[in-house]
């Protein structure tokens, strides 16, 4: 059974930095894509970043130059460093990893970016 667990989620002042992990297990082959969602309060999920297998990425227009994507295939693990935090970043964090055309998904990390 595929399960994605998120870390390093919290509250962090307006121009901080946050740094989130996402450990996958029971899964040996390579996801395809990994990548991170998020949903604020009262929104859709909406996709932030994603990074292939060969290290592509794409950052929607928001995050690009605050944001980092990065992988480790030998870990099935994706993390993601959140610089120059606005408010506008607080939601959940969802890992997203796709395998043979199955999605899957992790629990969610909450940050909350405020003073």
């Amino acid at each position: 059974q595929v399960q994605l667990v998120e870390s390093g989620g919290g509250l962090v002042q307006p121009g901080g930095s946050l740094t989130l992990s996402c450990a996958t297990s029971g899964n040996k082959f390579r996801f395809s894509l990994m990548g991170w969602y998020r949903q604020a309060p009262g929104k859709q999920r909406e996709l932030v970043t994603t990074i292939t297998t060969s290290g592509s990425t794409h950052y929607v227009d928001s995050v690009k130059g605050r944001f980092t994507i990065s992988r480790d295939n030998a870990k099935n693990t994706v993390y993601l460093q959140m610089n120059s935090l606005k408010a506008e970043d607080t939601a959940v964090y969802y890992c997203h990893a796709r395998l043979a055309a199955t999605d899957y998904w992790g629990q969610g990390a909450q940050v909350i970016v405020s003073s």
